[in-house]
């Protein structure tokens, strides 16, 4: 089922930040479920808002009946700002849910730079807001300082990698979850990408989306 996408913007710390709106697919009569927020890759090796991976997590849950934003980290495309290793586009994340979910219900997702992104923003606001789900793809574990998941929140929480990465190897990922007790689903043959493999993920991440409960 194709679904609008829409083009927005919003006010994020080093000024505007382009973003698009992926509108829910619902049922006649039925709610929105909340918003989903999906944090894309390294904007110093070509992530944008538009990564086929950011893509099909925005898809995922827009088709599960949630809004989905995907918005361009500081200095990528048309947003304002540069590159900040990281802590700066934390602040865009939080200033993302800050202005297009306030309050209610809302979900966190990323890809690779973005998954470290997107476990930072988890941790910062564990104390005040619990996101219904989590989806973490391809964490870039290794290279960054990948937060700790709360134990609380692991049945909220889906951490897809591939066998064959070869940007985040699957050991990095194994390193950093096996302290917490973190499950991985691990797609075989799969590499950083998921080249050919895209419907399968987003199907994945749908059935963990319904799976949570509010």
């Amino acid at each position: 089922m194709v679904h609008p996408t829409q083009k927005t913007s919003f006010i994020g710390p080093a000024g505007v930040l382009e973003a698009l709106l992926d509108a829910p697919v619902l049922p006649v009569g039925a709610a929105q479920r909340g918003v989903a927020f999906i944090a894309h890759p390294h904007p110093l090796f070509g992530g944008t808002m538009e990564n086929k991976v950011a893509q099909t997590l925005a898809r995922a849950y827009a088709q599960s009946g949630w809004l989905a934003v995907r918005f361009n980290f500081r200095g990528v495309g048309g947003s304002a700002g540069a590159y900040d290793a990281g802590q700066g586009e934390l602040q865009d994340l939080l200033a993302a849910v800050q202005h297009f979910a306030p309050e209610g219900n809302f979900a966190l997702a990323g890809f690779s730079f973005g998954a470290f992104v997107a476990s930072q923003a988890v941790a910062s606001m564990s104390d005040q807001r619990k996101p219904h789900s989590i989806v973490l793809v391809g964490t870039a574990a290794g290279n960054f300082d990948v937060a700790t998941i709360p134990h609380a929140l692991h049945p909220r929480a889906l951490i897809v990698h591939g066998e064959v990465d070869d940007t985040i190897p699957l050991s990095a990922v194994l390193d950093w979850a096996r302290p917490q007790n973190l499950p991985i689903m691990v797609m075989p043959g799969v590499g950083h990408f998921f080249h050919g493999q895209l419907l399968l993920l987003r199907s994945i991440v749908m059935r963990h989306i319904h799976s949570v409960n509010h």
